[in-house]
């Protein structure tokens, strides 16, 4: 299928061909017939897109800090290189989408095969959206008139909040799509109307809704309004323009009688008055998008509904609210229509409304395929080299990995900001053969795909699983699936590289365990390797530490510092069931690190975090927790999200026989008490990714151990549970030894076969 796709970088809009996506619980996958280009909001991503990076850098100031901030702690190629590879990410364009419904995933009951729906899916030839964000087209509203649903909801959503009545007057400021939609939504409900807007076109169609109009022009919208209001000032005001002044604010203030509503649903200005404000009293709100329900991953991706008792209007039943009036003919959004563009020729589209010729509404008409061609849009395999579009095959594609490096042939599950920056280059550099790239929308691997010079992406797991060509499978999705994939792929008899974490809980665990003891069984005593992302232990700092530290024949002490930064509370990595919070999914690290260069077993945990009557919503990525180990050593890992950005993220030192070492943030490293070592320091980090892979297929092609005893990865994760366990009870955890088991006697087998 073809889906439309903007350049950060450039800002160039190519139509590109993407893997179907595969519909997941509580989603449906959505043959588009009909989408709505909104102009003000992609017309915005566009310029963006081709402004200079010190444009880019101007209209994002708070970037630019977050930028030096890094250079300082990471150095100047690292940083470059993570500007570079985020502006190389095109983004979906899109948010206006009609279709019939092709498939419904696991747990879908208000949709079926056939229905046609409007939802906020992306201009692409078949979408998977939520349920949640997806609404019923009754039979007598075309395809046209429902593409116009989810924007006019945003106008709808500003309309409630400003709780206008019948016979009120009110303004509506920007006379734009939403602009003109939020007029004809204020007449339905018996207001009367005052719009304002510079472009003589939107003021006459406002004209023709039946809304008396102002030029602005022309002169004074205030005493417009004052003469519209017969002087009293108007009810309220609802603000869809978009611009840098702060003009619409201040102009709005003043037309408003006391204890007047503004409600802005548009993007301006917004250096308030406090005397224009607090003379009458008025109130002022920010509208969002399309509704209660909006950004809020449980409501739209999980599919929890708010009980309309107490949540009357989200965002669905503002589609279903939208549709009602177009199917009652109280609205007719056709009006809106400037312009109509075959999706072929979708980028002519966003020349247009990048350009000077007037338009409002661009709708994109997608072709009714045979029923033939219907499968055809859900294939979710795709060679990528061989099915580029005309616009894709005149930039320069990288070339694609040469060889089969120690013969693995290699999927890659995920496509990640962490798989793209770190994962796949590492791979890349040890020319190893990725054959194939997939994940679950099939986009994000399509995207991979291209900027590494894969030849396939796939949004089909099973398949690929499947396929006796891929030996090895590595494993970089969100962390609730890690498990899971670990155990499908060995399974299927395939080597596992899985990022960490390996599982989120004891049950997880104890299934992989299980999992890899009986393929190792069925191997007669050889399984398949078996390696978690731990990559700091292969660091070139850290394996000179090793070496350091093997002279010392006496208890050590560690301290790791590491100042994580903080995520926002609503990020799926603090979710327990999605991400098993912080100290689980990235604090294991820290733990690994210390557990191998320690290099004996860990006896006891012991952990402290926030109290539960501190300020933070989030207390357990604000952690210290203690290691205790088999020869008397110990080690501390203070795991803070609340420090400052501008500090260097980890810093190690290392206490033991009346000497020390420091190594701050995987850049600088300084010991004291060695005769024969000071210091070594790297122009840019190296936190091991690529010697952690290297290592990992050197096991792959000569069936040796795993670059981490498989038992050891064991032993630190369920340390990372007892962690949690004893921040949550204040409690010691004492970790009894594990007893052998065929992982154990396999990885001694393997390394006495190695010698």
């Amino acid at each position: 299928m073809r889906q439309i796709l903007q350049s950060l970088a450039s800002g160039q809009t190519e139509l590109v061909d993407v893997p179907c996506p595969a519909v997941g619980r509580g989603q449906i996958l959505v043959q588009t017939r009909v989408s709505l280009v909104s102009a003000g909001t992609e017309r915005m991503l566009v310029e963006f897109g081709k402004a200079s990076l010190l444009e880019k850098a101007r209209q994002q100031p708070d970037r630019v800090w977050q930028v030096l901030d890094k250079v300082k702690t990471d150095g100047l190629v690292p940083t470059l290189t993570a500007v570079k590879s985020k502006l190389d990410q095109p983004i979906s364009l899109g948010y206006c989408n009609v279709g019939e419904v092709l498939e419904v995933g696991p747990g879908v009951d208000a949709f079926k095969p056939g229905d046609r729906v409007a939802s906020n899916g992306p201009h692409a030839e078949v979408v998977c959206v939520p349920t949640n964000l997806c609404a019923k087209i009754p039979d007598s509203v075309s395809d046209e008139a429902a593409a116009f649903t989810v924007l006019g909801s945003i106008g709808l959503q500003g309309i409630r909040l400003a709780q206008p009545t019948l016979g009120e007057a009110f303004v509506v400021s920007g006379l734009g799509l939403i602009g003109l939609a939020t007029v004809q939504l204020l007449k339905a409900q018996g207001c009367r109307v005052l719009g304002l807007d510079f472009s003589k076109a939107r003021v006459e169609l406002a004209r023709q809704m039946g809304a008396e109009v102002f030029d602005l022009s022309s002169g004074d919208p205030v005493a417009a309004a004052m003469q519209f209001s017969r002087g009293r000032g108007v009810d309220g005001v609802l603000i869809t323009a978009a611009t840098d002044s702060d003009e619409p604010v201040h102009q709005a203030a003043k037309m408003c009688r006391r204890r007047g509503r503004i409600v802005l649903v548009g993007v301006v200005g917004l250096k308030l008055s406090r005397a224009d404000f607090y003379e009458k009293e008025l109130s002022f709100q920010v509208s969002c998008s399309y509704g209660p329900g909006r950004y809020d991953a449980t409501y739209e991706q999980l599919g929890q509904d708010y009980p309309v008792g107490f949540v009357r209007w989200t965002e669905q039943r503002n589609f279903e609210a939208m549709l009602d009036m177009i199917a009652d003919r109280r609205i007719d959004p056709t009006q809106l229509i400037s312009h109509r563009f075959a999706f072929d020729d979708a980028v002519d589209a966003y020349d247009l409304i990048s350009g000077k010729e007037p338009s409002l509404g661009v709708l994109l008409n997608y072709p009714e395929p045979a029923e033939s061609e219907r499968q055809t849009l859900r294939i979710r395999t795709l060679p990528i080299a061989q099915r580029a579009t005309d616009s894709s095959k005149s930039r320069r594609r990288p070339t694609p990995a040469s060889g089969a490096a120690n013969g693995a042939s290699i999927a890659i599950i995920g496509a990640g900001n962490y798989a793209t920056q770190m994962l796949i280059p590492a791979f890349r550099k040890n020319n190893a053969q990725v054959k194939c790239i997939a994940s679950r929308n099939g986009l994000t691997a399509a995207l991979a795909a291209r900027k590494f010079g894969v030849l396939t992406a796939t949004s089909d797991i099973d398949s690929l699983m499947a396929d006796e060509e891929i030996s090895t499978v590595v494993v970089a999705t969100r962390h609730d699936s890690h498990a899971k994939l670990t155990c499908t792929a060995l399974e299927a008899g395939k080597n596992v590289f899985v990022e960490k974490p390996l599982a989120l809980n004891a049950q997880e665990l104890h299934q992989i365990i299980s999992t890899y003891e009986e393929v190792t069984a069925n191997g007669q005593g050889r399984g398949p390797v078996l390696a978690v992302g731990f990559n700091r232990r292969f660091a070139p700092q850290i394996q000179q530490m090793k070496s350091l530290l093997a002279e010392v024949h006496e208890p050590k002490s560690f301290i790791m510092t590491v100042n994580a930064g903080q995520i926002p509370a609503d990020h799926w990595v603090h979710d327990p069931v999605a991400g098993g919070g912080r100290v689980i999914g990235e604090g294991c690290h820290f733990i690994d690190l210390l557990r191998y260069l320690c290099g004996t077993r860990i006896v006891s945990v012991q952990a402290t975090m926030f109290g539960r009557d501190s300020a933070a919503e989030i207390r357990d990525d604000k952690m210290s927790i203690t290691l205790s180990f088999a020869d008397g050593s110990f080690g501390t890992v203070h795991y803070l999200a609340n420090g400052h950005r501008s500090i260097s993220k980890e810093r190690l030192e290392v206490f033991c026989a009346g000497r020390v070492i420091q190594l701050d943030n995987f850049r600088r490293m300084q010991a004291v008490g060695w005769k024969k070592f000071r210091r070594m320091n790297l122009w840019q980090q190296d936190k091991g990714h690529v010697a952690e892979v290297e290592a990992f297929l050197n096991a792959v092609s000569s069936q040796g151990p795993a670059p981490i005893a498989l038992e050891e990865m064991i032993e630190v994760t369920e340390a990372s549970f007892a962690a949690m366990r004893s921040a949550e009870t204040q409690e010691v955890i004492h970790c009894a030894p594990r007893q052998p088991s065929a992982l154990t006697l396999h990885h001694d087998d393997a390394i006495r076969r190695a010698a």
